[in-house]
């Protein structure tokens, strides 16, 4: 497992973070608009650090857990070939449900067929 640090709030860190949860909570808006109102990129990750590591261990494929084809691109235009995504299995509760929507929308995150269908639903039913 290779972890990368500076990822938080999708890599706009930890204090502007704090900030998008603010304008979620007051503004009523997703993750991806609360991070434009402030300026900040909708996602500014780097993935050449963890495509080092990759590197330096000889490691020239893997098996990616995720959702997020971000990631799986990031790896590869460094070089990394993403053999497999295994995707991450989320319950779908009313507190997470616009957030998971954002992620699969706006985001592109592949989820589960039964994670797609229950945010599919669970919109429905809180919008």
């Amino acid at each position: 497992m290779v972890y990368v640090g500076g990822h938080e709030g999708r890599g706009i860190g930890l204090s502007a973070k704090i900030a998008t949860y603010r304008l979620q909570d007051l503004d009523g808006v997703d993750t991806v608009e609360a991070n434009l109102r402030l300026g900040k990129p909708v996602d500014n990750r780097d993935y050449r650090d963890a495509a080092a590591i990759l590197a330096d261990l000889g490691i020239r494929r893997v098996r990616l857990l995720t959702n997020n084809p971000a990631k799986v691109d990031g790896l590869t235009s460094q070089g990394v070939e993403v053999v497999e995504t295994v995707g991450l299995e989320v319950e779908v509760t009313a507190d997470n449900v616009g957030y998971l929507a954002t992620k699969r929308d706006r985001l592109g995150h592949r989820l589960a067929p039964s994670v797609a269908t229950a945010t599919a639903t669970t919109t429905a039913a809180v919008v």
